[in-house]
């Protein structure tokens, strides 16, 4: 994993805009229709040149596909996995059912999106089946990519956060499920890493699912519920050094109140179990910008970076680069090591197909803006500028 050793890298969360063909394809590959393989590998080809050229054009250090060649961030692993059939009856977040307006909201908003309340569910035993998929997407990614980037990542759901969206039917309890997920998941994990490419573990469950699956524990009972989740990571990456694995973790990609949230500070410690070299954690989210404090209390290890979200993913408000170097400037600070922070997107600009909160010129701008605020923030920290 590059570190920041005069400047100050940038990398992203993972998922970007998806062009309308390419959605349109992917939504009905999910929903089981027929479409055209070669048309699909066609506008792949096409879309994951176009992020690729984007990211290097916006001055990405650390880049990906954009996630371009998936559904969804998570929802696509029953395309790779047998046990999975039905739809999942999962509750809605607590502030959709405390707001309903916002669930109609989201509805006029984004008619035709994929599928994510009504994902399949666990009904059998799980069994990886298909590779092929996966080396696909990297073989695409690594051509395409190739000389553009100081690093190159790809992402891949955590055990829990597929657990929490396609819930069992099956295994009786979550540790036998995360177990099984986390045992199949091992083949995704290994292929991304033995690609040469950093694997980055999407695992929101370790935050948002305080308000959706776990909302009936108090925040004790969900600190140990997290701890279970990165265990099974743990389990699913063994093997990989941890300086080649990342973490995401966020308190849900959409536009709202985010008022049960639960605070860093309670769930930061259990973070620090995972066998990662870099935590990627959203702070500009007006709900969470402020939470930098916790590092006071739970300094980051010494062998952990942090990937601070400097920009915000669900407005198309574009920061101003001064603003994003202060947002550096704050995790350094909290840090107290320049050569372990990486700015960042607090998630993704397209973390479910026709579902992206910011229109895609808005999102090159965020990332030029990254970029613009990064080189600030270098220019003050190392007192140099920066080339």
């Amino acid at each position: 994993m590059i570190v920041s050793r005069d400047r100050i890298l940038t990398t992203h969360v993972g998922s970007l805009p998806r062009n309308e063909k390419l959605s349109d394809l992917l939504v009905r590959q999910e929903a089981g229709e027929k479409f055209d393989a070669a048309e699909m590998a066609a506008e792949m080809d096409k879309a994951v040149a176009h992020v690729v050229e984007k990211q290097a054009s916006a001055g990405i250090d650390i880049g990906n596909d954009g996630e371009q060649q998936r559904v969804g961030f998570q929802t696509y692993v029953p395309q790779r996995m047998s046990g999975f059939g039905g739809v999942s009856k999962r509750r809605r977040g607590r502030e959709f059912e405390e707001f309903p307006e916002l669930v109609e909201s989201l509805k006029r908003r984004f008619p035709h999106v994929s599928k994510q309340q009504n994902a399949p569910e666990c009904q059998s035993e799980l069994k990886y089946l298909d590779i092929k998929p996966l080396q696909s997407e990297i073989a695409r990614f690594k051509k395409i990519s190739d000389g553009k980037f100081g690093e190159q990542f790809m992402t891949a759901p955590s055990p829990g956060i597929i657990s929490s969206t396609m819930l069992d039917a099956f295994y009786g309890s979550q540790d036998k499920y995360l177990s099984a997920l986390s045992r199949e998941m091992k083949n995704e994990y290994q292929a991304i890493h033995k690609a040469g490419l950093l694997l980055q573990i999407d695992a929101p469950d370790l935050a948002m699912d305080r308000t959706m699956l776990y909302r009936d524990l108090d925040d004790k009972g969900f600190v140990k519920a997290v701890e279970r989740h990165i265990a099974a990571i743990n389990d699913g990456i063994a093997g990989i050094p941890r300086d080649r694995v990342r973490l995401h973790v966020c308190y849900g990609n959409w536009e709202g109140p985010h008022i049960h949230d639960i605070p860093l500070v309670k769930i930061l410690p259990a973070f620090y179990q995972a066998t990662v070299g870099a935590l990627s954690i959203e702070f500009s989210n007006p709900r969470h910008a402020h939470e930098y404090s916790a590092f006071k209390t739970h300094p980051l290890p010494k062998d952990m970076i942090l990937i601070p979200g400097v920009i915000e993913t669900t407005s198309n408000i574009v920061e101003h680069p001064e603003v994003v170097a202060r947002r550096i400037e704050d995790a350094v600070k909290a840090v107290g090591d320049r050569e372990r922070v990486i700015a960042s997107t607090d998630c993704g600009f397209g973390t479910f197909t026709n579902r992206e909160w910011v229109i895609e010129a808005g999102v090159w701008l965020k990332l030029r803006a990254l970029r613009e605020g990064a080189d600030l923030a270098s220019a003050r920290i190392w007192g140099k500028k920066v080339a």
